[in-house]
């Protein structure tokens, strides 16, 4: 048995999933202002429309272009259908019924879907203490959003966007052939043409410009940047981790909210903040080790050569601790270690794994 020699958790995706639930938790409340000029299918076009020019320098400077399954193609065009097209509509919806802290906090409902959808179809194995996070998470959303205004509508298209998100999430973590700039910009590009066109078509009324360039730059930040910063740590975390990492966007929302439109702080939205902490503490916590076995793979992604998996060569020296893409073989190996359902770890558990 092959030990992992060096294999520890990096920190950066860890960052980078923070940071990405910063920066689209600000774009709620900054959503919020631009509803009043435009209708949520031509605001979802401008802001993914945004996304996608934010990225263009790492796709049109620094990508190649990749050979691609189909296996991969179809998980790209599922997330841009769920994540760029239907989930930014519902949750543009959302926005113009209720306030933005309401509307925030209920996005924590993306980490529920997230990992029912994980557990259910993609064979992310949840630990128990995983499964304790994720209901603070969901008890935490309850105590932060009492009294939404037009209640069961704005809670109905909130669910609906974070089930869309929850399929996106889940297929995005499973994407190795292409970067996540290229994800982003697929996402941004398609679901961004697509509903722009459809946002002039049915909603006339809307077509507002003077606030189009506002949009862009909440785009180009608050999606653009927050997903490509996500995908990164989504391949390294597993689509469940990066997600409870990324539930803590609502917080930032709601602080916007709280400061930048001067919607009322509740008791109950600091009650629950405890918990979100409690929820994340409790995750980094999860240890989960067993034997298991890497069959022979070629793929691209982010990737470093102090963790164990990545063993091959280059023509160019490059330091263990540096983060790089490109395609890459994996000979098949055997060895036991602590890890996560990555892109390395999607193997089937039975009752001797430890938990």
């Amino acid at each position: 048995m092959t030990p992992a020699s060096g294999e520890r958790t990096p920190l950066e995706p860890l960052l980078w999933c923070l940071l990405a639930a910063a920066l689209f938790g600000a774009s709620t409340p900054a959503a919020k202002l631009l509803t009043a000029a435009m209708g949520p299918l031509l605001l979802s076009g401008i802001l993914y429309l945004g996304a996608a020019l934010a990225v263009c320098p790492w796709v049109v400077g620094g990508a190649r272009r990749v050979a691609s399954d189909r296996a991969n193609r179809w998980r790209l065009a599922g997330a841009v259908v769920f994540g760029g097209m239907l989930g930014p509509v519902c949750l543009l919806t959302a926005l113009r019924v209720a306030n933005a802290g309401s509307v925030s906090l209920w996005l924590n409902l993306e980490t529920v879907a997230t990992a029912v959808l994980a557990r259910a179809f993609f064979k992310e194995h949840l630990a128990p203490r995983t499964w304790t996070a994720v209901g603070l998470v969901v008890l935490a959303s309850v105590l932060l959003a009492p009294g939404t205004p037009a209640g069961g509508v704005a809670v109905v298209w909130v669910g609906l966007a974070c089930l869309a998100w929850g399929l996106d999430n889940n297929l995005t973590a499973l994407i190795d052939t292409y970067s996540p700039a290229q994800i982003t910009f697929a996402k941004g590009s398609v679901a961004g043409v697509v509903n722009l066109s459809l946002g002039m078509l049915f909603d006339p009324a809307s077509r507002t410009w003077s606030a189009a360039g506002m949009g862009l730059l909440v785009g180009a930040l608050g999606y653009g940047a927050s997903l490509l910063l996500y995908v990164a740590g989504a391949q390294h975390l597993g689509a469940t981790r990066s997600q409870l990492l990324f539930s803590s966007a609502p917080l930032w929302g709601l602080g916007l909210a709280w400061l930048a439109l001067g919607e009322p702080v509740l008791a109950a939205q600091l009650t629950a903040v405890p918990l979100m902490a409690l929820a994340m503490w409790l995750w980094h916590r999860e240890r989960h080790e067993h034997p298991h076995t890497h069959a022979a793979l070629t793929h691209r992604h982010w990737h470093r050569h102090d963790d164990g998996h990545h063993q091959h060569s280059h023509e160019a020296a490059v330091l263990p601790g540096a983060w790089h893409s490109h395609e890459h073989t994996h000979e098949q190996l055997e060895h036991e270690h602590a890890h996560r359902p990555d892109l390395h770890h999607r193997h089937e558990h039975r009752d001797k794994a430890k938990l």
